[in-house]
């Protein structure tokens, strides 16, 4: 099944919204900047070809990469911005399967699909349950840059 929007706005949002097999893609864009990417690895990531544009162009990388972390933030901002619920959302036991597929590069352009595994409610606290999702980063090119598996813990809306 493909969807290019929920059928209710985000604030609306509860459990029995999520429907497996359901894949959303979002037109949004974040575009990172050389700058965004030098000042993100100084902070938490301080490897060369992070850091140094001159360093990073005789690398393996040919050019300056973000950090992993960069691009799980920024990705992790689409996500919580475009698909997570707004007031129902309960929190997240985590994360599997992170993969970086490709770098991440100045002026790459990131978007968010993502792919509704499982919708289950909790067995023990009826007034919740969980939705599993692959969340895919892909740049302008339509390339996935990055991708994992997500578990967030969701209210429903009539326990």
């Amino acid at each position: 099944m493909f969807l290019k929007e929920f059928a209710v706005g985000k604030e609306d949002r509860y459990l029995e919204d999520y429907t497996a097999g359901c894949v959303y893609e979002f037109p949004e864009t974040v575009e990172v900047r050389e700058a965004e990417i030098i000042a993100f690895a100084e902070k938490f990531d301080p490897q060369y070809f992070h850091i140094d544009p001159a360093a990073a162009a005789a690398s393996q990388y040919k050019g300056l990469i973000a950090s992993g972390a960069h691009t799980i933030a920024v990705t992790f901002k689409l996500y919580v911005s475009l698909f997570l619920p707004g007031k129902s959302s309960l929190g997240s036991p985590g994360f599997d399967e992170l993969r970086w597929l490709k770098p991440l590069r100045p002026g790459d352009a990131l978007r968010v699909r993502i792919t509704v595994l499982e919708v289950k409610p909790s067995q023990s606290r009826n007034d919740r349950g969980t939705v599993q999702s692959l969340l895919e980063t892909l740049n302008q090119k339509d390339e996935v840059i990055m991708s994992c598996k997500c578990k967030n813990i969701i209210a429903r809306r009539n326990p």
